[in-house]
């Protein structure tokens, strides 16, 4: 009986075994004739000798996927985006909610309201650069310049002269004469160590009335001889409630989009 079960498997496995060989002489013979007949696909970015004005929509249609690829950098360095978000951040931590509302609700909140902040700089661009160029009356790099004249505006507006000449005593560059003279990546470092700057300032008078309220309650629960329960799990709900009262969301919203002056 033993012998019959090892000749069924031998005769099992044999099967696919032949199956494989005939697979493997197939792909031999007719391997080449079907690598003969496959279609190729190639990628090629090179334009002829006589027509320079691929070369140069090529290299435009290049700068465009790397300004894509680095726009969520471009929002965070040269927008009011990091100021709302920090701000947010402040107010979540002085309330006693570190994760109420969620960070995504938070961060499309500050998005929404980088795009009504920054609209006045952007229909500049999109009337004085965007358009023109689109409409060919003017050339792509003329096109550069006039986009990043209302941006440096902007910067400039945002940015405190101290904050910009930490950078020029580290790279120990000469000082410039007037505003056209700094450059825009200079600028737009100064005008992040601002925006930090001016979101802890505001963060800070976020925290006063909440620590104020965290205080009497703490010294209540201590005359009252309550100890052993936590101050914090007592003022959270009467955080929530005077945050409520004043209408906080409206009048943070209203207090961050004045502080840019739009």
């Amino acid at each position: 009986m033993l012998t019959k079960h090892a000749r069924t498997f031998s005769g099992q496995a044999a099967f696919p075994v032949c199956l494989l060989v005939l697979a493997g002489l197939v792909l031999f013979v007719a391997g080449p004739a079907l690598a003969q007949d496959a279609p190729t696909l190639s990628l090629n970015l090179a334009a002829g000798q006589n027509q320079p004005e691929r070369v140069s929509t090529l290299l435009e249609i290049l700068f465009a996927l790397t300004v894509l690829s680095l726009a969520p950098s471009f929002i965070l360095t040269v927008t009011s985006f990091t100021r709302i978000i920090i701000v947010f951040s402040f107010l979540r931590q002085a309330m006693g909610v570190p994760q109420v509302p969620p960070t995504q609700i938070l961060a499309s909140l500050a998005i929404f309201l980088t795009c009504v902040i920054m609209y006045p700089t952007g229909k500049q661009i999109n009337d004085d650069a965007l358009q023109p160029y689109l409409e060919e009356r003017i050339g792509f790099t003329e096109a550069l310049k006039k986009a990043e004249a209302p941006l440096r505006e902007f910067l400039f507006k945002h940015t405190r002269e101290k904050d910009l000449s930490v950078f020029y005593t580290v790279t120990k560059m000469e000082r410039p004469k007037d505003k056209a003279e700094v450059p825009t990546m200079m600028l737009a470092a100064g005008f992040m160590i601002s925006e930090l700057k001016t979101a802890f300032t505001i963060g800070f008078l976020i925290y006063i009335p909440f620590l104020i309220l965290d205080m009497v309650i703490s010294s209540i629960l201590l005359a009252m001889g309550m100890m052993m329960l936590p101050p914090a799990t007592i003022a959270m709900p009467f955080k929530l409630l005077l945050f409520v009262l004043v209408d906080g969301w409206a009048l943070m919203v209203g207090s961050l989009v004045n502080s840019f002056g739009t």
